[in-house]
């Protein structure tokens, strides 16, 4: 996944390696500090312990060495903040510990600050869990990701994605960004855009899909045949590449209704590949044919704008490939 913003920076905040590229050291560069242990003399938590008792670093350099596992008392690696400490411990700080940072499963983060959480998702995975459901989800393993540096720590819902649906998600790291988000949301994003892998040769270059959607009580999703019944919701899309028998398009929205790319997809007689659901009869692709590409936005708390892309599944390219011409 790329940002426009700054794609280098992205990339670099995308790797979860600490090692150099092809394993290779630069000896020119300082050598970790040593390992070094300190007596607690009086009652204490832990953060502030290491902020009066390590020098030459600022605060979020020591709770980044805290969240990475690289404080110890009396033996045991601990990351909480707020750790009590009694007189009689002894507090060991070593940063040529190797870092440890759990794998998240069809999840990579690739933007994180104090506010936000932007990641790429991929198929099959759910964004949230019902009720009912109590399955590995974005959100709770997002949860345990922000909790190690503090366990009060908690992540919000801005938007979701279906769970076969890929690609770019955004989650709040407080409340109140949560609710400036969604209170702003028509203002705040600026462009949201999917790729459609849908069946059959989309013979029109561009178009644009309008009806009011309404949900059936199994939940299904449909266009009302009368105006003004239901939900209005507004697609666009463009023909980026097709073959006779698989299309694949740029789809951006004008509304966020539930399953309204699939709705409108069926509605033109091109439903998404994989979509049994909305009258698919395909199988071969293995997945939901919808990915969502592009995410931008203006940062709730600095004002910037913020871009982020994501390549479109190779799967899609491979479907929708041109016939080879003698």
């Amino acid at each position: 996944m790329n940002s426009r913003r700054n794609p280098k920076e992205t990339a670099k905040r995308g790797t979860r390696s600490h090692s150099k590229p092809n394993g290779k050291l630069n000896h020119k560069a300082k050598a970790p500090a040593a390992t070094k242990s300190f007596k607690v003399n009086e009652p204490s938590e832990l953060l502030p312990f290491l902020l009066s008792h390590i020098t030459g670093r600022g605060r979020n350099a020591i709770k980044s060495i805290l969240s990475r596992g690289q404080v110890a008392v009396n033996g045991k690696a601990v990351t909480q903040h707020n750790f009590q400490l009694h007189p009689g411990q002894t507090v060991t700080i070593d940063q040529e510990k190797p870092v440890q940072v759990a794998e998240m499963i069809g999840l990579t983060i690739v933007h994180e600050d104090d506010d936000l959480i932007i990641v790429q998702k991929d198929a099959g995975l759910l964004s949230i869990a019902t009720a009912e459901e109590n399955e590995l989800t974005a959100y709770r393993q997002l949860m345990e990701h922000v909790r190690v540096s503090n366990p009060k720590n908690r992540i919000f819902v801005v938007h979701r994605l279906d769970r076969d649906t890929s690609g770019v998600m955004m989650f709040a790291k407080s409340e109140r960004i949560q609710q400036a988000l969604q209170t702003t949301w028509k203002d705040t994003v600026k462009e949201r855009s999917y790729v459609a892998l849908v069946e059959g040769a989309v013979k029109r270059p561009e178009g644009t899909v309008s009806s009011w959607l309404k949900e059936t009580s199994t939940l299904k999703m449909y266009s009302s045949p009368h105006e003004g019944d239901g939900m209005h919701a507004i697609t666009h899309y463009k023909l980026l590449q097709a073959n006779r028998h698989f299309s694949l398009l740029e789809v951006k929205l004008e509304t966020g209704r539930k399953n309204q790319i699939r709705v409108h997809m069926a509605d033109i007689g091109h439903p998404i590949a994989g979509d049994k659901k909305y009258g698919a009869e395909t199988k071969t692709v293995g997945r939901l044919g919808l990915h969502a590409r592009v995410l931008s936005f203006i940062h709730p708390t600095t004002g910037e704008l913020m871009t982020f892309e994501s390549p479109i599944p190779k799967t899609f390219l491979k479907y929708t490939a041109p016939a080879p011409t003698n």
